[in-house]
């Protein structure tokens, strides 16, 4: 059987991978890390990257805890115990240009060790990518929404079109009625049953991780060299805000990290490092910003 630790260990490798690869995209900045200790059980390693030639703020952080649940949280996950264990790699990647979108990663792993839920271990993968485009760009968002779904085929091929529709349900900012971008794939509690095993899991698991970066890359490089005036960089800013009332206000993981006493850095990483609310901003009749926001609604079919 794959252990908590197996699962860290090829976890910590994604995260490596990803860092180096992002270096070598930026051309310019390097990552900090951070080692932490968890008070109450486990760690990590934040690792940050700013200022560089593409990315203005992002961060690739993984990390490993374990120790026991507030009343809170058993509510929320719907089990009866107290110690958990979790790992995962999160990533947010805010760049410095407006026709280069931000890119959201996440794969992770929960269990409860010593404990029973139902007749079966408490454990489960969860995770996802998804993109937020300052502006959409539909050939880009057909290119990132198939290569998803050639992950996911490779493993079933239910897996797509189901979790294509739980990241348009879960990536919603409902105050606003859009979308915070054009989705992406998200799903929790996956276990193993008679179709796939725990092995065939976690082999999903990882290739959503490596996903990230030839797709991300493809997209960076795609545009990274066009030209952008203020106007389009002022609506950046204003998309950037967007995003962070999505995190700040719904985001289940910024969530659990705050509950468990994660490190409070880490966990808000994944906030732009400026961003604007202007009020009751509406962009001009006809425009491409106006067009932007025709497509941040669920349902959208970009595979096809």
């Amino acid at each position: 059987m794959i252990t908590k630790e197996q699962i860290a260990e090829e976890y910590q490798s994604i995260q490596d991978e990803i860092c180096e690869a992002l270096t070598q995209l930026d051309g310019k900045a390097h990552f900090e890390q951070e080692i932490w200790q968890r008070e109450g059980g486990g760690g990590g390693r934040t690792r940050i990257i700013q200022n560089g030639n593409l990315i203005e703020k992002g961060g690739v952080n993984f990390s490993a805890v374990h120790g026991q649940l507030s009343d809170g949280l058993k509510k929320v996950l719907n089990v009866d115990q107290d110690d958990f264990f979790a790992t995962g790699v999160s990533i947010v990647i805010h760049p410095n240009h407006p026709w280069v979108p931000i890119i959201h990663m996440n794969i992770r792993y929960f269990e409860m060790p010593s404990s029973v839920f139902g007749d079966k271990p408490v454990r489960w993968f969860g995770g996802g990518i998804d993109l937020t485009p300052h502006y959409v760009i539909e050939e880009d968002a057909r290119f990132f929404h198939r290569q998803l779904k050639n992950c996911c085929d490779t493993y079933h091929r239910e897996f797509y079109p189901r979790f294509k529709t739980w990241a348009d349900e879960y990536f919603f900012i409902k105050h606003r009625h859009e979308t915070r971008g054009i989705g992406g794939i998200f799903y929790d509690r996956l276990a193993a049953n008679d179709e796939l095993s725990w092995v065939d899991i976690f082999e999903f698991s990882k290739s959503v991780g490596r996903t990230f970066i030839p797709v991300y890359s493809e997209l960076v490089n795609r545009n990274r060299n066009k030209t952008y005036n203020e106007e389009e960089q002022n609506w950046q800013y204003q998309r950037r805000g967007r995003y962070a009332e999505f995190n700040l206000v719904y985001d289940a993981g910024t969530k659990f990290g705050l509950e468990t006493n994660g490190r409070v850095e880490s966990i808000l990483m994944s906030l732009p490092p400026q961003a604007r609310w202007m009020y009751n901003h509406q962009p001009a009749p006809g425009s491409k910003e106006e067009k932007t926001l025709d497509f941040l609604h669920k349902g959208i079919d970009w595979a096809s």
